[in-house]
């Protein structure tokens, strides 16, 4: 049974910093896509970053810049971090897995307010 589970998220100021992870268990971790998404309150889900079993990454454009998604497949771990954040970036963030089947997790509620 694939398990995902974040951590990491908070309050935080304006233009401070965050770094989320979300460890994964029970599946070949190497080979998953692995995504980080987030919903804010009243709005749909959206990507946020991707990054693929080979390391190519990918960004929504509000975050390009300022977020950085990397892995560790030895520790069967993906990592985001959030630099420069904003209010707009308040939201919950799901760490997804992705190959044949996807899988959630279940999410970590980010905060960014002063």
């Amino acid at each position: 049974q694939v398990q995902l589970v974040e951590s990491g998220g908070g309050l935080v100021q304006p233009g401070g910093s965050l770094r989320l992870s979300c460890a994964a268990s029970g599946s070949d971790f190497s080979i998953y896509t692995m995504g980080w998404y987030r919903q804010a309150p009243g709005k749909q889900r959206e990507l946020v970053a991707l990054i693929t079993s080979g390391g190519d990454t990918n960004y929504a454009d509000s975050v390009k810049d300022r977020f950085t998604i990397s892995r560790d497949n030895a520790k069967n771990t993906v990592f985001l971090g959030m630099n420069s954040l904003k209010s707009e970036d308040t939201a919950v963030y799901y760490c997804r897995m992705t190959f044949i089947h996807t899988y959630w997790g279940q999410g970590t509620q980010v905060t960014v307010s002063s």
